[in-house]
């Protein structure tokens, strides 16, 4: 049902020619409302001390020459201060964009390098890996610090603590549609991570989209957490919640609050990479162990309590992507009251490509695309997408944009996918495909999708098989999961293949895992994942090799057979 807040929201977006447009008319129109607060320090900024920040913020990077069209490097956690000086740039027409906080000096070198950034805005504990860039040959140029006083005496504390402006925001007027907004580098899962050029047409045809297939009222709650250097924190937290919809933004710098935060927060928006909501739903199994979906089939009121319980209890669109989510995560929280709406999103298209709604949930799918987005399949399956919202190309990469654009103007996803009645259904990455020493081509995803399905106790999979006989499969463990089962380490192993046995029961058998390893640690993003929590694959085959080849030897000890 469209409301007259909706009509509102949907009018700001018609009229806006960039995204400066948008954060201005909601700081005057709800000036007293909160605007962006911390988990941790419990700091709270109204629009109106927001904008005062942001126009301080901008006043001090001009006077240090800071211009339209520069690139400017952040480097930051998720807190307040992320979107004042972000905000800042975009109204000098400069072009902010975020690092990961994960990526080591080497990386963090080649993002600079090929940004350009002629100025570095980061949080103090960053400072010595970007010093190490520089020794790399990164051209840092200023540093300023936003929590400390930089060496040099280069900081923005004052202007972060402003209670006043005379900075002319009527400046961001000449800020057009087709000024670049930001870069977001690729996660890099194959090749080294590439520069996205994102415009703010691009950006407000995203907008739009979302607003069109699922309008919503604002002045809701939403939390950041994902790396502001991804596109779905950037659209959802930052151009979304707290310039478009007026939805207090809390910002949470350590992951491990997470849970609290939501629990306190009680979001009205939410989403997460598949993982986040893996853990929801394992953290509620070992609350209530037994069959705990049959419990709320019996007493519906029982999967709101639970969801209360979470934080998810006023949750009107809970939103799940980046990666794909297992379908038995999906179920779960839709046998809740919950529905978990599957997402398809890309660097290159500023994010959103399809989406489930609440309305119109089809589990396992990524659900329709957006109003102006045109998809089509490549004869090999793969997914094409041609739009308005799509990049302006890869940062000083030509070659690379002619690779992902061809001449019609589509861009090439590399996902493997059916369509049907307008429904987009993804196979796999078309790079990630294993084809057995046999020939049978499988998809190494729906395999992993399977085992997650099974159980809690595998938390990540990762199955091998290409040009080998038969798939095996390297595991860890869930802590908590795990923890939660008082036995000694073969029994560990007798669970875990337990769990695999039952993913196999769904699968071909050509597809069905033969051997598996369970591995001592977690993988981390950076090393076996990436800033997104997606599989390197090419990492972590190099990294595992002795274990892969003892999958492959007819006995070996500490691998374990499925039967």
């Amino acid at each position: 049902m469209t409301t007259a807040r909706h009509d509102e929201i949907h009018q700001l977006l018609t009229d806006a020619r960039s995204v400066c447009d948008l954060l201005r008319a909601t700081a005057g129109k709800y000036p007293d409302h909160i605007a962006l607060r911390s988990y941790e320090t419990g700091v709270e900024w109204t629009y109106r001390q927001a904008i005062t920040r942001i126009g301080a913020v901008a006043e001090r990077l001009r006077e240090l020459g800071v211009a339209r069209g520069d690139t400017v490097a952040l480097m930051m956690r998720n807190i307040p201060q992320f979107h004042i000086v972000d905000a800042a740039l975009m109204m000098l027409g400069a072009v902010p964009f975020s690092v990961y906080n994960t990526l080591p000096a080497e990386d963090v070198r080649h993002v600079l390098a090929n940004a350009g950034a002629c100025v570095v805005i980061a949080e103090s504990g960053f400072v010595p890996v970007l010093r190490r860039a520089t020794e790399l040959g990164a051209p840092l140029g200023q540093l300023l610090a936003v929590d400390a006083a930089a060496e040099d005496g280069q900081d923005l504390l004052a202007e972060l603590a402003a209670e006043e402006t005379t900075f002319d925001f009527g400046a961001a007027d000449e800020v057009g549609p087709d000024d670049l907004l930001t870069l977001i580098y690729t996660s890099g899962t194959t090749d080294p991570s590439k520069g996205v050029e994102l415009t703010h047409a691009g950006m407000l045809t995203q907008l739009r989209g979302i607003h069109a297939v699922h309008p919503l009222d604002g002045h809701g709650r939403q939390i950041s957490f994902l790396s502001a250097a991804h596109v779905a924190d950037r659209w959802s937290s930052h151009y979304s919640a707290f310039m478009t919809y007026a939805n207090t933004l809390t910002c949470v710098a350590d992951a491990a609050n997470l849970p609290a935060c939501v629990a306190e927060t009680e979001p009205t928006v939410f989403g997460g990479v598949p993982r986040v909501w893996e853990k929801f739903k394992t953290a509620l199994e070992l609350q209530f162990p037994g069959d705990l979906l049959a419990e709320v089939v019996a007493d519906p009121a029982l999967g709101q309590r639970l969801l209360q319980r979470l934080g998810l209890g006023s949750t009107l669109w809970a939103v799940t992507g980046a990666a794909p989510t297992p379908r038995a995560v999906i179920d779960f929280f839709v046998t809740l009251g919950l529905p978990l709406c599957e997402l398809l999103g890309m660097s290159e298209t500023s994010c959103a490509i399809a989406t489930n709604t609440p309305d119109e949930l089809r589990p396992g799918s990524v659900g329709r695309a957006l109003p102006g987005v045109e998809i089509a399949l490549a004869p090999d399956g793969e997914l094409l997408v041609r739009g308005p919202q799509l990049m302006r190309g890869y940062r000083g990469q030509p070659e690379k944009t002619a690779e992902a654009i061809d001449g019609e103007g589509w861009l090439h996803t590399g996902d493997i996918a059916s369509i049907e009645d307008g429904t987009i259904w993804i196979v796999d990455r078309k790079k990630e495909l294993l084809i057995t020493s046999g020939g049978k081509n499988l998809s190494p995803a729906n395999i992993e999708m399977a085992v997650r399905s099974a159980g809690n106790l595998i938390s990540q999979v990762c199955a091998i098989g290409d040009g080998l006989p038969y798939v095996v499969a390297l595991v860890v463990a869930d802590p908590a999961a795990a923890g939660a089962i008082d036995t000694s380490h073969s029994d560990l192993y007798e669970q875990v293949n337990k769990q695999i046995q039952r993913a196999n029961t769904t699968l071909a058998r050509v597809a069905q895992i033969k051997k598996f390893k369970i591995l001592d640690s977690e993988w981390t993003p950076g090393v076996e994942l990436t800033p997104t929590l997606k599989l390197r694959r090419a990492a972590i085959l190099d990294k595992y090799t002795t274990e892969i080849a003892e999958l492959y030897t007819a006995s070996s000890a500490g691998v374990g057979n499925v039967t």
